[in-house]
């Protein structure tokens, strides 16, 4: 469990390309939340009390959140020796390579944790204009309603 409450879903190493000239593979702290991911500094790995800090000036305390919101998709771009590549697709068309070995499976736990996310966002909406709905019926009291049984699937 992080300090701000929420639920660690997985939790290790793995690498990210960078966005420079050389696009050198550097490791970086992954979390893996019901929500985001989030990329920490290696460095971090042995301090849990400095989990979700933003300190100023360097490299050690800077905490990248890619949101599942703000993401959309994970492609698996190949298998190649000892690694699995792939790329997180960020809703502004944005693309950000990782790697990581073969057996730890970090694309596919992201996926299906960003599948979750994004089908829990959409119960949420479908609860919340059933809601609306059932408003609009109880403030229009004079009028008949003809409602159909629900579905039953």
């Amino acid at each position: 469990m992080l300090e701000n409450g929420r639920k660690v879903y997985k939790e290790g190493l793995l690498e990210k390309r960078s966005d420079g000239l050389l696009q050198l593979w550097k490791k970086k702290r992954c979390v893996l939340t019901e929500d985001s991911v989030l990329l920490l500094q290696p460095k971090q790995h042995d301090q849990p009390h400095h989990q979700h800090q933003h300190h100023g000036g360097g490299d050690t305390g800077k905490v990248k959140e890619l949101h599942f919101a703000s993401m959309k998709t994970v492609d698996c771009v190949e298998r190649k020796g000892k690694y699995v590549y792939f790329t997180v697709v960020m809703a502004e068309g944005k693309e950000i390579d990782f790697r990581c070995p073969q057996d730890e499976g970090w694309n596919a736990t992201i996926t299906l944790q960003m599948v979750q996310y994004k089908n829990r966002q959409a119960m949420l909406a479908v609860k919340s204009t059933r809601q609306k709905q059932q408003l609009l019926v109880v403030q229009m009291p004079g009028q008949k309603t003809v409602r159909s049984p629900p579905n039953v699937a």
